[in-house]
């Protein structure tokens, strides 16, 4: 590197860490969606210190029909280096918000075959560690061809056929209120492979046609229990 193009490129880094633009790589692959204020299953605003400890909630999000997890790893969560999306991308993962820095939120949506939860069933949860070989806080495990992903190290894949992490939902926690707000995601987004793939059925679910347009303002947040009739566990 010459003289002229160091100093250049000095100059730029500056500035970007000026504007915080540095808290994540590059190539992070962070998108920016609407500041979506996640609300209780009454319709109040949601609490951080009101998700339980091991349970599994569902909301949706950036989408009116992507289902995400929100869980409450029950101790503080630090961020994950270098995870990567199948096409090659890397990222830095945050870790967990909220006053212990305990919750963690995901897309609900296998990286694998796309696995989701529905009204009907789900064959992907979380579940807390029921033996010595699995991640202490737990696991989110996909039923149907046998993936798992710690939810403590960004969704990382543990094992089984999946080829990337599940995407990440970032948070933010207002101290003041203890309120939540997803206000983006990061990582592999499988959102419109997801949409061409089951547009048939969401045509029935969202006649208005809003399946596909990003959500504003407020979503419900639901134990997954409530959301789904019958919830497959392995």
């Amino acid at each position: 590197m010459d003289r002229r193009a160091f100093v250049r490129t000095c100059s730029i880094s500056a500035g970007l860490l000026a504007g915080g633009a540095l808290s994540l790589p590059a190539s992070a692959s962070v998108r920016k969606y609407g500041r979506v204020r996640l609300l209780d299953s009454e319709g109040q605003p949601l609490k951080a210190s009101a998700v339980l400890a091991g349970e599994q909630y569902v909301f949706n999000y950036p989408f009116p029909a992507t289902p995400c997890f929100l869980i409450n790893l029950g101790r503080a969560v630090d961020g994950r280096k270098t995870l990567k999306t199948v096409s090659g991308g890397r990222y830095d993962w945050p870790g967990g918000v909220g006053p212990q820095r305990s919750l963690v939120a995901y897309s609900a949506i296998c990286a694998h075959k796309m696995t989701h939860p529905t009204p009907a069933v789900t064959h992907i949860s979380f579940r807390p560690a029921r033996t010595d070989a699995e991640p202490a806080a737990g696991v989110i495990s996909c039923c149907s061809e046998n993936s798992r992903y710690d939810p403590a190290t960004g969704a990382a894949v543990l094992d089984g056929p999946a080829d990337q992490p599940l995407a990440a939902i970032l948070l933010e926690h207002d101290a003041a209120s203890d309120g939540l707000y997803a206000v983006g995601t990061l990582g592999g987004e499988m959102f419109q492979r997801f949409f061409k793939t089951f547009g048939a059925r969401l045509s029935l679910q969202y006649p208005n046609g809003n399946a596909t347009r990003p959500l504003v303002g407020e979503v419900r947040v639901q134990r997954l229990e409530e959301f789904c009739g019958n919830v497959v566990t392995c």
